[in-house]
């Protein structure tokens, strides 16, 4: 049951990330080949949840972070993964 959960989440998730489409970065601009570039831009609603809540979204859509509005403090934050396996969280000082 809880798979067919979470494959309904997954798949509703990407359904709203269609729905908010993908903006290409810059296609006429000149870039040197060798210069790293922003090849694709993404757009969407910060959705205000608690920081657990945003790990659980990062896990379901398989990222190693996840943007977010902090239920608590009404700013944008962001989790991670780190390389030690644990979880980081990113806030903006005011």
């Amino acid at each position: 049951k809880l798979e067919r959960q979470i494959r309904k989440y997954k798949t509703r998730i990407n359904r709203k990330a269609r729905q908010t489409g993908v903006v290409a970065g810059e296609e006429g601009r000149s870039w040197d080949d060798d210069e790293p570039r922003i090849v694709k831009t993404k757009r969407f609603a910060l959705k205000p949840m608690l920081p657990d809540e945003a790990v659980l979204q990062m896990n379901l859509l398989g990222h190693d972070f996840f943007m977010f509005t902090n239920a608590e403090s009404n700013q944008a934050n962001v989790v991670y993964r780190r390389k030690d396996g644990n979880f980081g969280l990113i806030e903006p000082q005011v």
